[in-house]
């Protein structure tokens, strides 16, 4: 059987390799990209166009996948003139690897659902080395029988697909874990911090902490730009930002609060208005280094 065309919106690091693992694996694809460049790579590997809009890409595709910056671009990309809903097929579906805001993804699904095409929440873990090479983590959830359908398509974009039921499961367990992982750093981040201000080794305390239960792969990332001046995460505090954003939010859509969540999105947004958001996260150390009463 011949492969299914996947049009591909959203070639940033991550997109791209998304994209050239799909390529290397013989499909044919359709991309659409802000950047020249990054489109240029990709018509150069072959087998591939650009779309003019949204909407040509979906008519062009027998699956649709996103891999954008914020529900609100999704929502754009989605809904506005010549955008996806205007396009996609009957029988086609919508594969969402960013993080976005659960109802915002419900809200699509229901809209694509009125034009006969199905829908996959399908955050990612890992890096855009994974990517490439197709090792992804991806948590996907939607329609039982939609996924099904697609999960080949996923298993080549990802060493581990979890199913995790109705649409809009996958984006809340992703921000649920960037809650945990984001708040995590924070804490450790301060810890340094606090060290160097009160002329305490941080070598020592790491090796301390890291004899205990509180090691992590999290404190480790910490560790190399507190103690060493190494920055490699590869998570800007701008996209941990806007993830803790929308876990605040997303809380408060049940009915609920979160006052560790808002105390974490409130230093990363400090921090941003710091000028730091370029940065990768365990750089936070250095706001809470010239944090004052």
């Amino acid at each position: 059987m011949s492969k299914p065309v996947i049009g591909f919106i959203g070639l940033g690091l991550m997109g791209g390799n998304m994209v050239e693992n799909l390529q290397k694996r013989g499909y044919e694809v359709v991309v659409m990209d802000l950047n020249p460049d990054a489109v240029a790579a990709v018509l150069a590997r072959g087998n591939a166009t650009e779309a003019s809009s949204p909407k040509e890409l979906a008519e062009k595709s027998d699956i649709v996948e996103l891999c954008l910056t914020t529900s609100a671009v999704v929502e754009k990309i989605v809904y506005g003139d010549n955008g996806i809903l205007a396009g996609i097929k009957e029988g086609s579906v919508l594969i969402d690897f960013g993080t976005s805001i659960p109802a915002s993804t419900q809200k699509i699904g229901a809209a694509l659902a009125e034009k006969g095409a199905g829908m996959i929440d399908a955050p990612l873990g890992r890096t855009p080395a994974h990517a490439k090479d197709g090792l992804l983590n991806i948590m996907a959830a939607g329609d039982k029988a939609t996924f099904d359908k697609y999960e080949p398509v996923l298993k080549e974009q990802g060493e581990n697909v979890f199913y995790l039921g109705a649409l809009g499961a996958g984006h809340v367990t992703k921000l649920i874990n960037n809650f945990m992982g984001m708040t995590s750093v924070c804490a450790m981040s301060q810890a340094f911090a606090v060290a160097k201000l009160a002329g305490v080794d941080r070598q020592q305390l790491y090796d301390i902490m890291s004899a205990g239960p509180s090691n992590s792969p999290f404190m480790r990332f910490c560790k190399n730009y507190a103690v060493d001046d190494v920055s490699d995460l590869g998570f800007s505090i701008n996209n941990a930002n806007k993830d803790l954003g929308y876990f605040v939010q997303m809380v408060s859509d049940l009915g609920s609060t979160t006052a560790i969540g808002e105390s974490t999105s409130a230093n990363l947004q400090a921090a941003v208005a710091a000028g730091m958001g370029d940065g990768n996260v365990p750089e936070i150390f250095d706001y809470f280094v010239k944090l004052k009463k």
